[in-house]
């Protein structure tokens, strides 16, 4: 080595050494900070981290006698399988379409719902309201989903009387291709409608009281408040909503489709999340369900990934 870089490499030394010891010395000050996150960060390393060692089981035959490491490697096999199967891409496309419906109809509406009981000025009243809407998300899709199948009864169903009472023949809404996706949808927008609201509520409340007193003074009306003050004050929080629901495009939840659907609606309302447990649980096949799996985070990130530049590009927030 020559002395030239002899001496540079002594001069970077002492400029690492006092760079570390600043940053132990910042991490020391924060350190009951770090300790608060540490039962968060453990969670995540648990759960979400060394699962992921098991995404190599979707590049493998998988056996249970020799194991994740002992089971022998297929390439991909899987995937070639999974892409070749007749009904994958209407799977998908049923996931896609019950997804697209729920963005276009189920997202704005806690949107509305908070601005909504944001505008009321009883208070008892807007507790009443929000703990009726809140109620639903607390029951699990087996029970919710029970009452929805016995409102929509064809014998002895509320929404059947009301149309034989003013003459028509009672629907199997169940059993219906035409009917499914759209019960799918309204029923989640009644379970979730309420609890999602909360975050709204909770951004709504960040906005600076002053801002509505000034646009008070300039002789603004409640639309011109809610257009001006309120929606730009909320926007921040709906555009990183809409990037997390985007990347969810491919996961529809299973307990859902799994409590409401049936042999005679598989063409519409058959989705990744079933046939995942129908090939995965039922019939074992855990190397190709892990593909699906692996299939859905990759496209599930490229989706968040694209969302969030498009938001950046056109707005000023995005999630990184």
């Amino acid at each position: 080595m020559s002395d030239a870089a002899s001496n540079h490499a002594a001069k970077l030394q002492p400029r690492s050494r006092g760079r570390g010891r600043k940053t132990l010395k910042a991490i020391w000050s924060c350190r009951y900070l770090y300790l608060l996150m540490a039962p968060a960060l453990a969670w995540y390393i648990v759960y979400r981290y060394v699962p992921m060692l098991g995404t190599q089981i979707a590049f493998k035959n998988y056996s249970f006698s020799k194991g994740i490491l002992g089971s022998p490697w297929a390439g991909l096999k899987h995937f070639a399988f999974l892409f070749s199967f007749p009904d994958f891409y209407n799977i998908v496309r049923n996931t896609i379409l019950i997804n697209i419906y729920n963005l276009l109809f189920e997202f704005p509406i806690p949107i509305i719902l908070a601005l909504m009981l944001n505008e009321l000025r009883s208070l008892k009243f807007k507790k009443t309201i929000q703990t009726v809407v809140y109620f639903p998300h607390f029951l699990s899709w087996v029970i919710f989903g029970g009452l929805m199948i016995q409102f929509l009864s064809p014998n002895e169903g509320f929404v059947n009387k009301i149309i034989e009472f003013f003459g028509g023949d009672a629907i199997f809404f169940l059993s219906r291709t035409e009917y499914f996706r759209g019960i799918v949808v309204i029923t989640n927008i009644i379970k979730e409608t309420g609890w999602g609201a909360i975050i709204y509520l909770a951004a709504l409340s960040g906005i600076d009281p002053a801002l509505y007193e000034a646009a008070i003074i300039d002789g603004a009306s409640r639309t011109q408040k809610l257009l001006y003050v309120t929606l730009p004050g909320i926007m921040n929080t709906i555009i990183i909503m809409l990037i997390l629901r985007v990347g969810y495009l491919l996961d529809v939840g299973f307990e859902q489709i799994y409590v409401l659907y049936n042999a005679a609606v598989y063409e519409v309302g058959d989705v990744l999340s079933t046939f995942i447990y129908r090939i995965g649980i039922q019939d074992m096949q855990f190397s190709l369900t892990t593909a699906i799996g692996l299939f859905q985070s990759v496209i599930g990130f490229l989706l968040i990934w694209g969302t969030n530049r498009l938001a950046r590009r056109y707005s000023d927030v995005s999630m990184w």
